[in-house]
């Protein structure tokens, strides 16, 4: 059987199998078919998306990547983005905000430019010279 990750809504890669359910500290996630060979992922009972098991070319993707690359709209053409897990949650550096994920409460630090190089040292290993996109 395959591990498949499922971003933020899972912590951990979960066992691509139907079953009782799949423990995980981002909480209760179960693999229902849902018709043909496509997976529903549950989380605590709730339908979060569906698994289209069907092969796809990395030509597949290219309009997406595009998309996420110079879209005004994406994310990452807005802020530098920079993420790592924790034991129990995440911890990200988003432009000029310090982003603390644990145990499912998000928290918000805005940092003044002295402290985003601080965060990426302590948090990240990272030495910078100047604030990334700044």
């Amino acid at each position: 059987m395959a591990d498949v990750g499922f971003g933020s809504h899972s912590t951990y890669p979960l066992r691509l199998a139907s079953g009782p359910g799949q423990p995980d500290p981002g909480g209760l996630f179960r693999l229902a078919a849902a018709g043909g060979t496509d997976l529903d992922v549950l989380k605590d009972g709730e339908p979060q998306y569906r698994i289209e098991l069907r092969e796809r070319a990395l030509a597949d993707f290219e309009p997406t990547c595009w998309w996420q690359q110079t879209s005004p709209d994406s994310h990452f053409t807005r802020s530098t983005i920079c993420s790592r897990l924790t034991p129990d949650g995440r911890i990200s550096i988003s432009g000029h905000t310090l982003i603390r994920t644990s145990g499912g409460v998000r928290d918000e630090q805005l940092l003044a430019s002295d402290e985003v190089l601080v965060a990426y040292r302590e948090h990240f290993g990272i030495s910078l010279d100047r604030v990334p996109g700044g």
